[in-house]
């Protein structure tokens, strides 16, 4: 049974995604702030985190880069406030989602799922590793590790799969639809902002291999090399 850790300072919040979390077959256990998560972290493992932003004591952005220093859980972020600087600076600290609020239970429970059987996936041992090389960058799809010239990339964890379902599919045109129905893995309700903030990220990351990233206006995005 997965492990969920639930932590937002509002009760009522806490409960429902507990009820849900539960009916859905996770074990769950709450915590009202940031401090008092990173101490029950320390104590105990799980299969991924929910975490509320705006919080007493310590906030989610502090306290889930608090976690990722001693240990590696999934983090969806939790956030009434959608503005892209917030989101960007969510998945730059490692949190695997951002989830604005008022939001869906329902949708919530799939993202969980979501990101839960990834990490489960991503952390079992591979035989032979799966790489692409094109010219100084090279991707290892079994261990998820992009270098440019030899140098590691530090890359949030929906840039690793935005940037191996494109380059598995380079030289396709990938829908916007496309690309948040397969990298995302559930059914998106909004704007698309989320795969902008992404793309963005991406690009960053890429540094002078960002050209192979190609913008195609009006349909989506391809990954051109």
């Amino acid at each position: 049974m997965s492990r969920i850790l639930i932590v937002d300072d509002e009760l009522k919040i806490r409960e429902i995604i507990k009820k849900y979390a539960e009916y859905e077959g996770y074990e769950t256990i709450l915590a009202a702030d940031g401090m008092e998560a990173i101490e029950i972290c320390r104590k105990e493992d799980f299969d991924l985190i929910i975490m509320d932003v705006m919080m007493p004591e310590l906030d989610g952005f502090s306290a889930c880069k608090e976690i990722k220093k001693f240990k590696n859980i999934p983090v969806i972020m939790l956030s009434a406030r959608g503005e892209e600087y917030d989101r960007i600076h969510g998945f730059e600290i490692g949190a695997d989602d951002y989830v604005v609020k008022p939001f869906s239970t329902k949708e919530l429970m799939m993202r969980c799922n979501v990101v839960i059987t990834r990490n489960k996936r991503s952390a079992e041992p591979g035989i032979e590793h799966d790489i692409l090389e094109i010219e100084g960058l090279k991707i290892d799809y079994t261990s998820r590790i992009v270098t440019i010239d030899g140098k590691p990339v530090n890359m949030t964890p929906k840039e690793y799969d935005l940037l191996f379902f494109m380059t598995k599919n380079r030289g396709i045109a990938l829908s916007r639809e496309k690309l948040i129905t397969d990298v995302w893995g559930y059914d998106y309700f909004g704007d698309d902002r989320t795969l902008d903030t992404h793309i963005k990220l991406l690009r960053s990351s890429l540094g002078e291999y960002r050209k192979y990233l190609v913008t195609l206006r009006g349909v989506g995005y391809r990954f051109e090399a």
